[in-house]
């Protein structure tokens, strides 16, 4: 459809996000644990979340980047300095009178990890910022009219981008649609889902797998189906009876139908899952509770690796989104960032060492380190101090002896008659 010569793109979502007539490039390793490929399940966003290294992540996700400390500033000088009210509650302690910050934050961001889009509007009194709202991306369309970006909420209200706050995990190339972490990891989700599938029908037998009565048997399917449910009464009434042994037919024999899992390796497989869930979201392992692989040195750099190049991108991406919307493209030099320094609130030893050096080299005055940890300031505390020992290379004053211990240093050595001439 054309408005005004401009074609008009809408984002179309659906009940379930894949295909089931699709087969997986995975199919052999279905089939051998007895699934096949018709019957893997559907995926969509609710029984995603039936997955744990899916919850996980999403869970994790989404309240680390809501943690963090969310500041609005204003140039002050040659710095800048934090705005007192106004944005700041709303951004920091409460976007509006029903959520808290750390709850809006955190809804957006699992909208961000699930369904692939968070949104919220900027509700304005003129040109001042009221409150910010968030909004079920599902109930949302996004299209351009007239070449400008709109989102039409529940079908009847229409907002302009400028007023909402949208954060994709990553856009389609027609700029308006966008993946869906769910979507991207679709096949392994839907290992996951399938052999937890299977791993459940399993055990919920009691840990008998499909059996074939191996033997003579009857003539003709009724015979042969009297046979079958004779031996299924026999096995349901041991397992009822919480019996090891129950009776077959005299030349008879039970041989197990498919693979047994541990000689199949599903625990291996399982685990294997998670780290494929773990590259969607580009989380190191560790964070989903997998430590197969993980000693001291390589967790160390995973938590490095997580907040170089995950939470700070993640949170780039708000801050500019905010500045954006919500200073204007002149924001005079206001602006809203994140303190990923509350990523260290948990190390108290790291955190105290960096304060301290903080400190000692006169990045920071004792006050400014105080404040950090929620103390309150103290006097003569807003200077800078350095240690003493800093100084310039070949500045050091050279000492020199008084002329008294000169004399009786020479005394010493002329009054005893044992000096020995070098």
């Amino acid at each position: 459809m054309k408005i005004l010569g401009y074609e008009l793109r809408r984002e179309r979502r659906s009940a379930t996000i894949e295909n089931p007539t699709i087969p997986v490039s995975a199919k052999n390793f279905l089939e051998f644990f007895g699934i096949q490929s018709g019957n893997l399940p559907s995926v969509t966003i609710d029984s995603a979340l039936r997955v744990p290294a899916v919850a996980a992540a999403v869970s994790f996700l989404s309240g680390s980047l809501a943690n963090l400390p969310l500041h609005a500033f204003k140039p002050k000088g040659e710095g800048s300095e934090r705005i007192k009210g106004g944005i700041q509650k709303l951004l920091n302690e409460a976007p509006n009178p029903e959520w808290t910050s750390f709850g809006w934050r955190k809804y957006f961001w699992q909208q961000v990890f699930t369904g692939g889009r968070g949104v919220s509007w900027i509700e304005r009194n003129g040109s001042s910022v009221v409150a910010i709202w968030p909004m079920d991306p599902s109930a949302t369309v996004v299209k351009r009219v007239n070449g400008r970006k709109v989102y039409v909420f529940d079908g009847k209200v229409e907002y302009p981008a400028s007023d909402v706050i949208d954060v994709p995990f990553m856009l389609k190339k027609d700029q308006i649609s966008v993946y869906s972490p769910i979507v991207l990891g679709e096949k392994a989700i839907q290992l996951a889902l399938a052999m937890g599938d299977y791993a459940g029908g399993f055990f919920a037998g009691g840990g008998v797998p499909p059996l074939a009565l191996k033997g003579p048997l009857p003539t003709g399917a009724d015979g042969i189906k009297r046979a079958k449910e004779d031996i299924k009464r026999a096995i349901d009434a041991a397992k009822g009876k919480s019996e090891s042994i129950f009776p077959i037919p005299a030349g008879y024999e039970l041989v197990p139908v498919g693979f047994d899992p541990q000689k199949g390796q599903m625990t291996e497989a399982r685990r294997f899952q998670i780290e494929e869930i773990a590259r969607v979201y580009n989380l190191p392992p560790v964070f989903l509770q997998d430590l197969t692989h993980g000693v001291k040195a390589n967790v160390e750099q995973q938590d490095l690796h997580l907040v170089k190049h995950v939470i700070s991108q993640l949170a780039k991406a708000l801050e500019e989104e905010l500045n954006l919307k919500i200073f204007g493209p002149r924001s005079n030099g206001r602006y809203a960032e994140h303190n990923l320094d509350a990523l260290m609130r948990g190390d108290f030893k790291s955190r105290i060492e960096a304060l301290a050096r903080g400190v000692q080299t006169a990045q920071m005055t004792p006050n400014e380190a105080r404040k950090l940890e929620n103390r309150p300031p103290k006097d003569k505390g807003d200077e800078l101090y350095i240690q003493g020992a800093t100084v310039p290379l070949g500045s050091q004053p050279v000492l020199q002896q008084p002329p008294a211990e000169q004399e009786n240093d020479e005394d010493k050595g002329n009054g005893d008659g044992n000096d020995t001439e070098a």
